[in-house]
């Protein structure tokens, strides 16, 4: 046997053994698992389920142990793709939505259903889809909790089966067609006219009744001021003549006191014939009627006239 054959067989086993050592050493170090935080790894020996890894480090049996599984315990979003929905007065909108999910169980995740990320979000579309079709168009925008919660409760029911928890649903956005977004536009801004024509009516009648009240109440003020006014000017005339009354009686008493003392009588006739004579000073004046007795001579009979009786 030629010496070059030999050496190239040599060469090829090497080739081999060093490979197949390569090849043990990648499966030993495939061995040495180490699993990060909020991750389960499941474990199968021979094809059947062994055990779930949870979070650190940990050894298999190398060509008998794999890995089949990596479940993410982190809870995640899921974007639910815009479809097509028919609301119960047959008006076709546009739904879309988010789910968000968490693995709580990593076997039934892995072995109960083959995605459960697509599976929820399907189960999230059709029973949108149930849901929008029970409901007018007006109460599929008001009533969004409403639909959110019925396809959460959905959901949940399925997810034990599949392992996993929805935490919520939400819709982004309803979308109804063109024509039936510029009605609702136009329905929107009557609607807003009339609050506002309503609002203005309601503001013109309080300030009308506001003014009223007011002139009302002003006029109230100043009637009960007139008459107070007159009250108070009644009373005072009353005082005045009460008191002009007293006065006047006190000066009769005092006069007629005085005449009842001795001389009295004759001081109030001389008194009085002063008076009558400074008054006939006044008898030169023009256009000035005067009245005499027909003997001028006799004072007595001056002061007779002025009912002043005098003794002879």
């Amino acid at each position: 046997m030629d010496l070059s054959n030999i050496n190239n067989m040599e060469l090829i086993m090497l080739a081999i053994w060093g490979v197949l050592f390569l090849y043990l050493a990648v499966k030993f170090f495939q061995a040495i698992c180490l699993v990060p935080t909020q991750s389960a790894y499941i474990v199968e020996r021979l094809g059947k389920y062994r055990c779930t890894l949870e979070a650190g480090f940990h050894l298999l049996l190398p060509f008998v142990d794999k890995v089949a599984f990596i479940q993410d315990l982190k809870e995640e979003t899921i974007d639910v793709p815009p479809q097509e929905c028919f609301s119960k007065d047959e008006v076709n909108v546009e739904v879309d939505g988010v789910i968000y999910i968490q693995v709580v169980d990593s076997v039934k995740a892995s072995y109960g259903i083959t995605d459960y990320r697509f599976a929820a979000m399907q189960l999230a579309q059709t029973t949108t889809r149930s849901v929008i079709g029970t409901l007018d168009l007006d109460r599929t925008f008001e009533e969004r909790d409403i639909i959110s919660a019925k396809v959460v409760d959905v959901l949940d029911k399925a997810g034990e089966s599949w392992g996993i928890r929805v935490h919520r649903y939400e819709i982004k956005n309803i979308t109804p067609p063109l024509t039936v977004k510029n009605a609702m536009e136009l329905q929107v801004n009557a609607e807003r006219e009339r609050k506002a024509i309503l609002a203005k009516s309601l503001g013109d009648k309080a300030s009308r009744i506001n003014r009223s009240e007011g002139l009302k109440t002003e006029m109230i003020n100043i009637s009960e001021g007139e008459m107070q006014r007159r009250i108070n000017s009644a009373e005072g005339k009353a005082e005045e003549i009460l008191a002009i009354a007293r006065a006047t009686g006190d000066s009769i008493a005092k006069v007629a006191n005085a005449i009842s003392q001795p001389g009295g009588k004759q001081a109030l006739e001389m008194q009085l014939s002063e008076q009558y004579l400074q008054q006939m000073k006044g008898l030169s004046q023009e256009n000035r009627k005067v009245i005499l007795p027909a003997n001028l001579l006799d004072f007595n009979q001056w002061l007779g006239t002025l009912g002043i009786k005098t003794k002879g």
